[in-house]
């Protein structure tokens, strides 16, 4: 679908972004700045990008940015792009933010990040397995991994300030800090392959999830424990 009309949106970082393209020609472009107000702010420009629509235009596919990051961020952008692709009557599709960022234009890199809670993650982004998500590691096995990626010639990149993540100065000064947009989003989607895009259209859209959500037992005399 060469000239096929998609929507992007990318909120998984306090700047957040959408663009609206035909093919490979944007119609419209918006990105604004909030740390934890995206539900309130992401709505007016999202409606400025569908107004660029014909009465019959009708989407192909809306992609948006699953993260990680932030947690609220995330959710509002895969939740607007659902709603907007069920009125369309066409795919909502996530696909990792990390693959939204110039260190992994033209080849593989390895993207890391602070898990809190004294852990790290990794990732090996690359267009061959865009469904992989980040793998929880102490922090010496990441500095290790970051070593083995440089000598190899591999980009490595952070969404934040690496030295949160507690590597050591030598390997800080060596990591890129990138932040995903939505253009760079629809750059990374069109260079996927056909099937790889197809395979992605058939999963759920949702946000990358580092650990699963922390469930504490109530406690004595919570309503809920009552007989």
């Amino acid at each position: 679908m060469p000239d096929a009309l998609r929507l992007f949106l990318e909120s998984s970082t306090p700047r957040a972004s959408l663009a609206l393209m035909r093919g490979s020609e944007v119609l419209c472009q918006d990105s604004f700045t909030s740390d934890r107000n995206h539900n309130a702010m992401l709505f007016e420009p999202l409606e400025r990008a569908l107004a660029c629509l014909a009465g019959d235009d009708r989407l192909a596919e809306v992609v948006m940015g699953t993260g990680p990051g932030s947690y609220s961020g995330t959710r509002v952008g895969i939740a607007a792009g659902q709603g907007v692709a069920l009125v369309h009557g066409c795919p909502a599709v996530g696909l990792t933010s990390l693959m939204a960022v110039p260190a992994t234009r033209d080849r593989a890199a390895l993207a890391i990040g602070d898990a809190r809670r004294g852990s790290a993650w990794r990732l090996e982004v690359g267009a061959e397995h865009p469904w992989n998500e980040p793998v929880l590691c102490p922090v010496e096995e990441l500095a290790e991994e970051v070593r083995a990626a440089l000598d190899a010639g591999k980009p490595v990149f952070s969404l934040e300030p690496a030295g949160r993540i507690g590597l050591p100065e030598a390997l800080v000064a060596s990591v890129r800090i990138e932040q995903p947009d939505a253009l760079a989003l629809a750059a990374a989607w069109m260079r996927l392959a056909p099937e790889t895009r197809d395979r992605l259209k058939v999963i759920p859209p949702q946000p990358v999830y580092l650990r699963p959500p922390h469930v504490t037992e109530a406690k004595g005399g919570h309503p809920l424990l009552r007989k």
